[in-house]
């Protein structure tokens, strides 16, 4: 099956974000120079209802406004069924909480795959929205980010949790 997915850009204070979608959902939201973001080569640039959507509460996150997101999510186009579990179990942090790559182990029941875990992390396909960003090291390390530990810090501190980059 050859799935047709969408896509727009985002001037996000951050940087341009790519945004893209299927008719299902969201399914990938990345950072112009993130690591394991592959381009937009077989993709569409179109407007879609989801992507408008998308925009829609990114603007407000950035802007204060919001602390959830309630978006239509499609991850059957990436990942295996292992990394689609931990990225589902990232949506359970809430704003403002972090967790730690080995509370995301205990979490998905599989306590001693926390690298397996950090893996799947560093490979969620929808940045921001699914919060990769509240996952620190178990000493509250600013550890690891596709995007960027400046951004991962910026995310952090737009939801109130104080970090310091560890080099």
């Amino acid at each position: 099956m050859n799935q047709v997915i969408y896509y727009s850009e985002y001037s996000s204070p951050l940087g341009q974000i790519i945004l893209s979608t299927t008719e299902q959902g969201l399914c990938g939201i990345y950072f112009h120079d993130q690591r394991y973001f592959s381009g937009t080569q077989q993709w569409q640039k179109a407007a879609h209802p989801h992507l408008e959507q998308a925009i829609k509460q990114l603007d407000e996150y950035f802007q204060g406004q919001r602390q959830t997101f309630d978006l239509q999510l499609d991850l059957s186009v990436s990942g295996t069924a292992f990394q689609r579990a931990v990225w589902n179990e990232l949506l359970s942090i809430p704003f403002g909480q972090i967790s730690s790559y080995q509370m995301q182990a205990n979490r998905i029941h599989k306590p001693r795959a926390v690298r397996a875990v950090g893996g799947a992390i560093g490979r969620n396909p929808i940045s921001i929205v699914i919060p990769c960003h509240r996952v620190l090291s178990s000493d509250r390390a600013l550890t690891g980010y596709a995007g960027g530990l400046e951004r991962k810090k910026y995310l952090l501190e737009l939801e109130g949790t104080r970090v310091t980059v560890v080099a």
